[in-house]
């Protein structure tokens, strides 16, 4: 996401040369493949919003000012949102504006279903064919694993701010656990299981190599990543 304040009338433009610029440079395919990887889908209106907005149209649309607004699933990103660069005063606003989002009152009820269906919308996008154990989407593996996390953190950063912070989904989990908010053992474990999970992910990218296993390979992990969901987002499926 990019944003900008800058009342001058040639900023929207001038500021959306300089970004296709950066994510040209940060794109670069080396002798080794990408630089990076930049995914822009998660700004404001998604693929058909504007490459850089302004900083208080991007307050409004965050905090559900006026008609257009924020998603859950955008919310959903802005527990792992992160200032990267630009001026100090700036940093100190999105700061502001994450933490107002992710501690806002919601329906505990109504933004487990919101992420379940989400969930579930990823899953048809990516099907895992067989009976592989795919370390990402599979049910058990790590999207479950993740989009628990944010449910715990949206709906309950109001009362335990020690979960504002992104300090990764590890991290996290162990800080819902001390919290009372998962049952004991099962954070540890969730967080242990998305380690090793990441592990097998990054190995197969370094290969350029399939990240998916055959049972029983991973079956401990995806156990306890099951059991995270269970006690966050219910057995269901």
């Amino acid at each position: 996401m990019f944003v900008y304040e800058d009342d001058d009338e040639r900023a929207s433009e001038v500021y959306a040369a300089l970004v296709r610029k950066l994510i040209s440079w940060l794109t670069i395919k080396t002798g080794e493949g990408d630089l990076f990887e930049i995914d822009t889908a998660l700004r404001p209106n998604g693929s058909s919003g504007l490459l850089v907005t302004p900083f208080e149209a991007y307050r409004r649309y965050q905090q559900q000012r006026g008609s257009n607004t924020a998603w859950t699933w955008e919310h959903q990103a802005m527990t792992r949102a992160r200032f990267v660069l630009g001026d100090e005063s700036l940093r100190q606003r999105f700061d502001e504006i994450r933490r107002s989002v992710i501690t806002a009152p919601r329906d505990a009820a109504a933004l487990r279903g919101e992420i379940v269906a989400m969930r579930e919308k990823v899953r048809a996008a990516h099907p895992v064919k067989g009976d592989k154990f795919d370390v990402k989407h599979s049910t058990g593996g790590m999207l479950d694993a993740e989009f628990a996390v944010q449910f715990l953190v949206l709906s309950q950063s109001a009362q335990h701010p020690e979960l504002v912070d992104n300090v990764g989904n590890i991290a996290l989990l162990q800080r819902a656990e001390i919290a009372g908010l998962l049952p004991p053992g099962v954070g540890q474990r969730a967080a242990s299981a998305y380690r090793t999970l990441r592990r097998v992910q990054h190995n197969a990218r370094l290969n350029e190599a399939p990240s998916q296993v055959s049972p029983p390979a991973l079956q401990d992990e995806r156990e306890a990543v099951l059991a995270l969901w269970a006690a966050t987002l219910g057995d269901a499926r």
